[in-house]
Order: C-alpha cells, then structure tokens, then sequence
C-alpha cells in the first residue's frame, strides 16, 4: 500500500506513475474528493472544539459568579454532539482512503522501460545454446502421454479441466526438481526452509496485494474468510506480520516449496492443454525482507538465485524486465526469466522476481527498528519463483526429448532421480 502522505503530497508524481501503468489520469480524483472532504472536517474538528473550549470557560466563570449556566451548557452539549458526529465521519473517510490505497497500485521505479503490455518488455539477457532438432519437436503433453508418466484424462475425470495426475517417473521428475531446487538454495545460497500452511485468512491475502483486487483469481474456502494460496509468497510473506524486526536479523531469506491453486479467471482459451496454465501446480519460492538502502541490490541476487537452476538444469532461457503496463499490481520493478520451449518455438515465464520496496510491508505491518536510532522502519519485501516446478518439468521434456520418444534426465538432477539417465516409454 503506498503511503497515504506521500501520496497527498505527490499527486502529480503519482499520476503520471500510475497513468504509466495504463491507469486513467483522473484515477486519483477519488482520493481527493475524500482527502479535501477529510482537511476540511478536521479543520471543522478543531474549531468546534475551541468553541467548546472557550464554552467552558464562560461556563466556569458564570459559576464563580453564582449565575446559572444553563444554557451554555446545553450548547456545549449540542457542540460535544456536533464534534461525535463528525469524528465519526472521519473514521470512515480514513477507512475510505485506506479501502482507496488498498485497490492502488505500488508505483514502478524509475529503472522500468514505459509500455503498454509484455510486447514492450526489455529483454536483458540470454543464456545457453537453443538446440537444434533432427525432427520436428513434439509439445510437452505428446510426449507425457506416450511415455505415460502424464494423465490429463484422468486429471480431469478426478477434479476438472486444467488438473493433471503425474505418474511414476513423472512424479518422480516433480519431486526431484523440488528437492534439487530446495537444496541449492538451502546449502547453497543462504535461504532458510520454512513448509507454511497451505490455506490463509483474508488479511494475510490482504497483507501481500492478493486482495480486494484479485478475488476472482483465488480458491476461497466456503463457510470462512479462508483461501487456498495461490503462491507461497502469501504465507511467508505474512510470517512477520505485524512484527518489529531487529536490524541486525535482517537481511532474512525465506524459501518455501508448496502447491499453489489459481482459478486462473481471465485465461479462458489461453493453454487449455498442458502444464503451463493449471488450477493446482508446484513452485519453490524464495522471500526476501530487507533494508529499504539494499533492496535493488538484493533483486540483483535474487535473480541469479533463480538462474542458477536453469543454467544447472542446462536449459536456455532469456531474461527480461516488464514494463509499466505488464508490471504486477504490488511490484516496483519485476524481471521474469522466459526459458525456451522447442515445440512452440518460444520463451515462456518460468519465475518473476520482485521487488515490493515498503508496498506490501506496509499493508502488513512489517517493519525493523535502527540500531541507535529511534522510530521504526518498514522494511522492503522481495519474492521470486526458484522455480515453477511443473514449468520446469515442461522445458525437460521438451529440451530434452529425443527422435526415439524418450527423454535425458539432466545430468544435474540424475541424483535425485537415483541415476536414473532417461525416462523411457
């Protein structure tokens, strides 16, 4: 959530930012309607109460003197009741501008190339070599299915369309690529492993941008304020909500494998077959709170965090950072690594890393107290995929896949696979 006074004392910043992001130049006009009704009433406050306060005095003084105050104390009473219930409607003009900055995007920083959608993303870097095929490459499900270690029908016939049950190597595959994932970042790079519940409340979803804009995209649980997460970025997040940090326990690095559920409301059409677009899929994240002075620093980190994976796994990918128009609504600035897909001759997302400067700290009351210094901070949040397991899964079979049908196990993750070098029909 941005901060309501930097927004009073921006608007014309915050406009063009928000304009920049294909928002309506006339988007803040309901901030200020709410913010000049809320300065007036305040100023009203303060001279009713002064009236009051000089009421009273008149008041005491006619009592020294032995006269009657009645009705001066009936006009300090409608006064008193005038004040009650304009207090009142300043409770609820806060809460209007707080339901106002809750439904407002973060602004982009100033490193963000200004675009309309992800055809004006600025592609930063390529790594590895694409392969060239002998055959014409097949699609991901093709070859699952043949090789049977993908069941869509089944999938399907269990829950509904964009589900799928792995079978024997394939889920093999899926747990390999989370183990392998976990242990470099644990052993590795410094993240420590949490397992959050997989379910949270609504001010949890609240705390991290989720909601109220993003309702119709999340599983709620019926019968209770209740969802299933939609990435482990929400309840790690949410692990230091409401607290105050001590400077010298940051930075703090997170990493989480959990399932993640997404209704996935506005992609009708969009990857009916397949693992890219499914209600249910497996990611490990990786969380990031830190100090406001080293955040864009830790980005930097935080994406070549995620490369290591596909550059272990071999797989080509570039690199881009979005635009103002493709930004996410709590992001200031976001890179999404797309790797290679031979069979639809395209790069792909396979993680977005993020940076949220104070947007979601803010929302959720996460700050960390300077050392020798008074008054608190909030601190900055960063989050990435590392990565999408069930993307990866799809760039392996398709990188991977040979005339035969069959398909090579990268060499790095032959470990977790207990040798295994290739997953045959």
């Amino acid at each position: 959530m941005l901060d309501f006074r930097f927004v009073r004392e921006n608007i014309g910043l915050v406009t063009e930012a928000l304009k920049n992001r294909g928002y309506d130049s006339s988007f803040l006009d309901g901030f200020l309607k709410i913010e000049n009704e809320r300065k007036t009433l305040l100023q009203a406050v303060e001279n009713n109460r002064q009236g009051r306060n000089k009421i009273s005095e008149e008041i005491a003084e006619l009592r020294r003197r032995g006269e009657d105050p009645a009705a001066l104390l009936n006009k300090a009473k409608d006064i008193s009741n005038t004040i009650r219930g304009q207090e009142e409607r300043l409770v609820k003009l806060e809460d209007d501008i707080k339901d106002f900055l809750l439904n407002t995007p973060n602004i982009p920083h100033s490193s963000v190339p200004v675009g309309v959608n992800d055809k004006d993303n600025v592609e930063i870097k390529r790594w590895g070599e694409i392969r060239e095929f002998p055959f014409e490459p097949k699609n991901h499900w093709d070859i699952g299915e043949v090789l049977g270690i993908l069941d869509f029908e089944r999938g399907a016939k269990i829950a509904g369309t964009r589900f799928v049950l792995y079978r024997g190597l394939g889920a093999r595959l899926e747990r390999a690529l989370i183990n392998f994932m976990l242990d470099i970042h644990t052993k590795e790079k410094g993240y420590q492993e949490v397992l959050p519940p997989f379910i949270v409340n609504r001010d949890s979803m609240t705390a991290t941008g989720q909601l109220p804009k993003f309702e119709a995209e999340l599983f709620k649980i019926d019968g209770g304020n209740y969802y299933l997460i939609p990435t482990a970025e929400v309840p790690v997040t949410n692990i230091h909500k409401g607290e105050i940090l001590a400077e010298k326990d940051l930075p703090i690095y997170y990493t989480s494998y959990t399932p993640c559920f997404r209704r996935e409301a506005g992609s009708y059409g969009k990857d009916t077959r397949g693992l890219i677009r499914q209600h249910q899929f497996n990611k490990v994240e990786l969380v990031k709170f830190v100090k406001p002075e080293t955040s864009y620093d830790e980005i930097e980190r935080l994406l070549l965090d995620a490369e290591e994976v596909l550059q272990r796994l071999e797989l080509p990918y570039r690199v881009v950072i979005l635009c103002t128009g493709d930004l996410g609504f709590a992001a200031s600035k976001t890179y999404d690594i797309e790797v290679w897909l031979p069979a639809q001759k395209r790069f792909r997302e396979i993680s977005s890393c993020s940076n949220f400067e104070d947007y979601q700290a803010r929302r959720a009351d996460i700050r960390y107290r300077p050392e020798g210094k008074k008054g608190t901070v909030y601190v900055h949040t960063l989050n990435g995929s590392g990565v999408a397991i069930g993307r990866t899964v799809v760039a392996i079979l398709e990188n991977y896949q040979q005339e035969d049908g069959s398909v090579i196990i990268p060499p790095a993750l032959r470990p977790y696979m207990d040798g295994i070098e290739r997953i045959v029909r």
